[in-house]
């Protein structure tokens, strides 16, 4: 089997745990296993823990134009935009993603009225993906959840594009705890692995096709009057 290139690809993990710099992360730790793939495969990776910027919550593109006084997302923006592939982490509490995680989604959100070249949403032929860490049980509930807001916005999510760890229910050992022996996982590392190649290939396969065709789903061409097969039943 011939060994994929995926050096032209860019990705961005974006953690959302609720611990500034320099505290320790256990969605971090998890989220790395991924991020070490990708730099192996020689991917441009990016990086960024969402809680230490000063990111406003609102869902415009610039919340300083609607009243507050600072907003990092416009700089933020960029480098997502940037990369071909986003991965979300979060942490899970009383069973859902976090309040970044969610400030992130609504400001991801923020955007999703603005469109290519092709006169298409803005993250078509952008792939997205997520990782979750915890002490109880929300996984796929938080997994769910991220993953239908960025295909709903625009991003193309690839088989198996969760990944996960969770320990014993209630306090006890975490993700990168020494006594959780959460790194010999053998099913949270497989998971992690599948979905960082899943990412990949999808992501190569978007920037070789130049993203999706425009055809039937490029808003430019709609509100010119395209409809390609589309008819309404009423004027039948």
């Amino acid at each position: 089997m011939k060994k994929p290139d995926f050096s032209q690809l860019k990705a961005i993990y974006i953690n959302c745990t609720l611990k500034k710099s320099p505290e320790k992360s256990h969605t971090e730790g998890l989220m790395s296993r991924s991020k070490d793939i990708m730099l192996k495969e020689g991917v441009a990776v990016d990086e960024l823990r969402f809680i230490d910027h000063d990111v406003a919550i609102g869902i415009y593109p610039d919340m300083t134009e609607h009243g507050w006084e600072k907003d990092e997302w416009p700089e933020l923006k960029e480098r997502i935009l940037a990369a071909d592939i986003l991965v979300i982490g979060t942490p899970i509490w009383l069973g859902e993603k976090s309040s970044e995680a969610q400030k992130l989604i609504e400001r991801l959100y923020s955007l999703s009225g603005q469109t290519n070249d092709k006169g298409q949403y803005l993250y078509y032929g952008k792939v997205g993906g997520c990782v979750i860490t915890g002490n109880e049980d929300g996984a796929k509930h938080c997994s769910m959840s991220i993953l239908y807001a960025l295909q709903h916005i625009g991003y193309s999510i690839p088989p198996q594009a969760d990944c996960g760890w969770l320990g014993e229910i209630g306090p006890g050992p975490s993700y990168l705890d020494e006594e959780s022996n959460a790194s010999e996982n053998s099913f949270t590392n497989r998971n992690t692995t599948f979905m960082t190649y899943n990412m990949l290939h999808l992501a190569k396969m978007l920037k070789e096709a130049n993203g999706y065709s425009a055809y039937g789903n490029s808003t430019k061409e709609w509100n010119n009057g395209e409809r390609w097969n589309f008819e309404n039943p009423e004027y039948r």
